[in-house]
C-alpha cells in the first residue's frame, strides 16, 4: 500500500503539470478562436444591418405601391359608378323611346285601320290577300269586327282562314 501512495503522491504534481499545460493550450485555443469569433459577430452584425435595412427599404416601398393601389381602386371605383349612372340613363332613354316607338305605330295602324275602313270590303280584300299573313292580320285586328268581316267575306277562303288562324293565335 505504501508502494501505491508513493505513486500516487509523485504522480499527482505530474498529473497537475499536464493539467495546466493542457489548461494553458486550451487557454490559448480559445484566445485564438476568441478573436475569429469576435470577427464572425461583426460580420454577423453588419449583415443584420443590411438586412434591416433591406427590410426599411423594401417596407417604404411596399407602404407606395399599397398607396398606389389605393388611389387606383378609388379610381376604378369612381369610373364604375360613373358607368353605372350613364348605363341608367341609356337604359331610361331606351324605355323612354321604345314608349315613343310604340305610340308612333300605335298612330300608324290607326290612320292604316282608318284607310281601309274607309274603303270598300272588296277592295281592301285584294289588297289585303297579297299582303303576308302576319301584316294582313295586324291591319284586321285593328279595324272593328263588322269591318273586318266584310273584308274576310269578300276574300278567298283560304286567305280568310290562314288570317283568321293568325288573328286568334295573336289574341291569345
Amino acid at each position: 500500500m505504501r508502494r501505491w501512495f508513493l505513486a500516487l503522491l509523485f504522480s499527482v504534481p505530474l498529473f497537475a503539470f499536464q493539467t495546466s499545460e493542457k489548461l494553458f493550450e486550451c487557454t490559448k485555443i480559445f484566445e485564438e478562436r476568441k478573436g475569429e469569433l469576435i470577427l464572425e459577430l461583426e460580420r454577423i452584425d453588419e449583415q443584420k444591418q443590411s438586412l434591416d435595412a433591406l427590410k426599411s427599404a423594401t417596407d417604404d416601398l411596399l407602404g407606395k405601391k399599397a398607396e398606389r393601389v389605393t388611389e387606383r381602386e378609388a379610381e376604378v371605383e369612381s369610373k364604375l359608378q360613373q358607368v353605372i349612372e350613364k348605363e341608367s340613363r341609356i337604359e331610361k332613354m331606351l324605355e323612354e323611346n321604345n314608349k315613343v316607338l310604340e305610340e308612333i305605330k300605335a298612330v300608324k295602324m290607326d290612320k292604316i285601320a282608318r284607310t281601309y275602313s274607309k274603303m270598300k270590303p272588296a277592295a281592301s280584300a285584294k289588297i289585303l290577300a297579297d299582303m303576308e299573313t302576319a301584316e294582313a292580320s295586324k291591319i284586321l285586328a285593328s279595324l272593328k269586327p263588322a269591318t273586318t268581316g266584310k273584308i274576310l267575306a269578300k276574300m278567298s277562303s283560304d286567305k280568310a282562314a290562314k288570317i283568321t288562324r293568325f288573328l286568334t293565335q295573336e289574341q291569345k
